[in-house]
């Protein structure tokens, strides 16, 4: 019988999958329901050790003899304590102990709790890993208890070096209930790297071979080598799979399609989405910014995802982590390109799936006044072999939407999506090139870092484009505008412009309210020749900007997103504006209402 604690369901899954089956216990209230759990499953070897100090150091000799990781387990409080000194000592003689330390409701801490003390990291620096986990109430939290789990696990022996971990497990209430008879199924994620067995390496090359839909995840990269673009082209020929990027990707080869646009969640439908989910997600690099992400969210534990990670860290963006990669993008192409020979070729199946539905996005012919519009000319016109700095979310999402020049660099602040720092980033890349750089940035993210436009070192190969929408933009699409109060507290509405102060600071200032406007003066702003930086402020209203991005979502995406609205749905529609009425707007748009 097993304990309704699904934290500790999970601990012990983890520790059969692992085959870690020596545990010492102690006797205690906290740690009944783990005890209880697996005191009588033949899987486990357990040794009773009532003073915690002793059963430490028990535990440090077993571990030491068998050559295998060793669970301890206790109550709370100060029969915590008393493992602190066998702990330090694994840790420098490096021997693999598994710590388990039963705790209470977190909520509780400081508040005259009985037998509560602050448990969280108390070893501190002498063990390799600790983790506090949550209490499991939903598939969230399974998925993030799984995750920490995994992680201290993981670190038993990691990098060539050994040592304890510490897993601490607080409870909201005393369970002496065991009414559960299998455990839940888990997900162990394992970990390769360079001195994992040939074996290992050989069983994904394998799975590879045979799988039908693979897709490679990139994410963030500022430098992606000739070599790795050279090694991912190969790996798509050989391989059933295709390659998903974005612009700050920076990454061009043979395979890749920008799926920004189509993998959003405002054009993909539930159908299509099963559709094109793949098998195996192989992900490497910083952030996903694209809906790709969100989307692959939705369906976790569906698919296996690897993740190439160069310094082995556990990062379960997709909430299907399976293995970790430990190597660079690089080594792990040539690698399997490397194993799986000549005979392995792609056959693009999977691979026209998805391009056919990129390209079934369709832009309009053209934009009305907006942020868009002001993006499009400019991202479509960057020069081959400049680069474009984005001031996050809807400068990123903007340029996406639209093609870039080969050979154009593309950068944003997305390791932490904070705007303070734009435009003080662009002008530090600037600094050291030689050939034009852009920066689309919005007016809250420029007036935060106002400042750095005196910065002394600005060249003339310098061209900043603010879009002055007077706002975030940005509340109003994320639905977070309720009324006028809105444009005081969440959008922070004004009527600032930086004509003055681009001036002063040294800027050719040019401006555009309107298309007529605009295309004026746009030759000059993409010009490689002036003796001056440029300074474009587009002024136009956030309002609208975002409502052309709803149009151009509801106008563009594929047609078989409608045919995924719900019988009911179609009932309101006729009876709101009558059956009649509903048939003739339904067949302008391409849809069969009965």
């Amino acid at each position: 019988m097993i304990t309704e604690i699904k934290s500790y369901q999970i601990i012990i899954a983890l520790l059969k999958a692992r085959g870690i089956r020596h545990c010492v216990l102690s006797a205690g209230s906290r740690n009944v329901p783990f005890v209880h759990s697996i005191e009588e499953d033949p899987f486990f070897k357990c040794y009773s050790v009532v003073d915690e100090r002793s059963a430490g150091y028990f535990a440090l000799g077993l571990s030491q003899q068998i050559h295998e990781p060793v669970v301890i387990s206790c109550t709370s409080s100060t029969a915590t304590c008393n493992y602190w000194p066998p702990v330090a000592e694994a840790y420098y003689q490096g021997v693999p102990l598994i710590v388990l330390t039963g705790d209470r409701d977190v909520a509780m801490l400081g508040q005259r709790e009985d037998q509560m003390i602050d448990q969280v990291g108390m070893y501190d620096r002498h063990v390799r890993k600790s983790v506090n986990l949550p209490v499991v109430k939903t598939e969230d939290d399974f998925i993030y208890c799984q995750r920490l789990v995994n992680e201290a696990l993981l670190e038993l022996d990691h990098d060539g070096q050994t040592g304890p971990v510490h897993i601490n497990v607080p409870m909201k209430w005393y369970s002496t209930s065991f009414p559960v008879h299998e455990l839940p199924k888990v997900t162990c994620i394992e970990r390769l790297g360079h001195e994992t067995s040939s074996t290992k390496w050989e069983e994904k090359v394998r799975k590879l071979q045979h799988a039908k839909r693979i897709l490679v995840v990139c994410g963030q990269s500022s430098y992606v080598s000739d070599e790795q673009k050279k090694q991912m082209t190969r790996f798509f020929r050989k391989f059933n799979c295709s390659i998903s990027m974005e612009y700050m990707s920076n990454v061009e080869c043979e395979g890749a399609i920008n799926t920004s646009v189509c993998f959003d969640s405002r054009f993909i439908s539930d159908k299509k989405a099963d559709e094109l989910l793949p098998d195996i997600v192989i992900s490497y690099g910083g952030n996903v910014m694209q809906g790709v992400k969100s989307d692959l969210c939705k369906h976790a534990g569906q698919f296996e995802h690897w993740l190439i990670q160069e310094d082995g860290h556990v990062c379960d963006l997709f909430k299907s982590l399976t293995t970790i990669f430990e190597c660079t993008p690089e080594y792990f192409f040539r690698f399997f390109n490397g194993m799986a020979g000549n005979d392995s070729h792609n056959d693009l199946e999977y691979h026209h799936q998805i391009e056919q539905y990129a390209q079934s996005v369709k832009y309009p012919e053209e934009f009305p006044w907006s942020n868009i519009y002001a993006v499009q000319h400019v991202v479509t016109q960057v020069p081959s072999g400049s680069i474009i700095h984005m001031s996050i979310n809807n400068a990123i999402r903007l340029t996406n939407f639209f093609k870039l020049q080969p050979d154009v660099k593309t950068y944003a602040n997305i390791g932490t999506d904070g705007i303070d720092g734009c435009l003080s980033s662009f002008l530090g890349q600037a600094v050291v090139l030689d050939r034009p750089a852009y920066l689309m940035i919005g007016d809250l993210a420029f007036f935060y870092d106002m400042n750095a436009l005196r910065i002394r070192h600005i060249g003339s190969n310098v061209r900043i484009m603010l879009l002055n929408n007077h706002g975030g933009e940005e509340f109003y699409y994320n639905g977070m505008y309720q009324n006028k109060a809105s444009d005081l507290h969440t959008t922070a509405r004004h009527n600032t412009t930086a004509k003055g102060w681009a001036e002063s600071c040294g800027f050719k200032y040019l401006t555009a309210s309107d298309k007529t406007s605009y295309d004026k003066v746009l030759p000059e702003f993409m010009t490689a020749e002036s003796d001056k930086p440029i300074f474009f402020e587009v002024f136009s209203e956030m309002s609208t900007d975002s409502k052309a991005i709803y149009d151009f979502y509801n106008l563009s995406r594929p047609r078989d997103l409608f045919s995924d609205m719900k019988r009911e749905a179609k009932e309101i529609v006729k009876s709101t504006i009558g059956k009649e009425t509903a048939v003739k707007v339904a067949d302008k748009l391409g849809i069969k209402l009965k």
